[in-house]
């Protein structure tokens, strides 16, 4: 066996806040800023809404109409359905197990909420809301939408027969993610028994941490539980992932974009006159047209 990967820190969640009022979310990036902005690019935003349980609503909560422009959302459901509308036509559901990645690039208004029939019954729901940023050169490309369905997602049985690890982008051992992406991104998801194990290796100069979605696990044999995120060290090293109760950890690699950012509200620009540009353009109805 190589070396280990250096565990940089454990993150404990942070306060919670309401996005809407829909997702009460954990924001472990950009966070407190203690990271740097750029710690984990091309990640900028982690929002975690940890499992939670709503109760039934006639009226779905969420989040109205909003804009977006030079980055990606990607909305990973672990319990819950949310429903997106945008105003490029695109539309779906994100159920159990699925993602939502919506590039919104040159600019998008879109909305999400509870999906309507989930929301009249109401249960748990635990959802990770990721913004991956785009390269200069791809920030003011055309918007798109890939709906990916658990089924789609590449698929790797671990020795144990029973954990296995979901791609959905990038590729590990033969399982290769639907995903498409514009610069290099490995993202999983390991959903391992009690006893299970797997090993993981990524370049060392791609920004990498896990965030523990259920379980209690070790990592190069240091303990991580639920909610806590595992921030790795650009070193070189195997990550040895081995779960002690039965769990769930998503896993996030990228390669880092060495461009300057300027985020401001719901905008991930390099410049501060892009994003006065942004305001400009969303102002006068260049991001198109949504109903509320």
């Amino acid at each position: 066996m190589s070396s280990l990967r250096p565990i940089e820190k454990i993150i404990a969640p942070p306060p919670i806040h309401w996005v809407g009022d829909g997702f009460k979310v954990h924001n472990f990036l950009p966070g407190d800023g203690s990271l740097g902005l750029q710690r984990m690019s091309p990640f900028f935003l982690m929002d975690y809404n940890a499992k939670t349980f709503f109760t039934p609503s006639a009226s779905p909560r969420g989040v109205g109409v909003h804009p977006h422009r030079g980055f990606e959302t990607v909305t990973i459901a672990y319990q819950g359905k949310v429903a997106h509308h945008d105003s490029a036509g695109y539309h779906g559901v994100i159920g159990q197990g699925d993602v939502q990645w919506m590039t919104a690039a040159s600019g998008i208004l879109h909305k999400e909420y509870h999906e309507k029939e989930w929301s009249k019954i109401g249960g748990w729901f635990q959802m990770v809301q990721l913004w991956v940023n785009l390269p200069a050169k791809h920030k003011m490309s055309t918007p798109k939408y890939q709906p990916i369905l658990n089924e789609q997602m590449g698929k790797h049985e671990l020795d144990d027969q029973k954990s296995y690890v979901e791609v959905i982008a990038g590729k590990y051992k033969s399982a290769i993610g639907p995903a498409s992406t514009f610069t290099p991104i490995e993202m999983y998801n390991a959903k391992l028994k009690a006893g299970g194990e797997a090993f993981f290796n990524f370049p060392k100069n791609f920004n990498t941490a896990f965030l523990i979605i259920e379980g209690k696990v070790e990592i190069n044999g240091t303990s991580a539980t639920t909610d806590q995120l595992v921030l790795f060290s650009n070193e070189d090293g195997d990550i040895h992932l081995k779960a002690i109760d039965n769990a769930a950890v998503l896993m996030l690699s990228g390669e880092p974009i060495d461009e300057p950012i300027f985020p401001y509200g719901p905008f991930l620009m390099n410049t501060k006159q892009e994003v006065i540009e942004a305001y400009n353009d969303y102002e006068n109805g260049k991001f198109g047209h949504l109903e509320d």
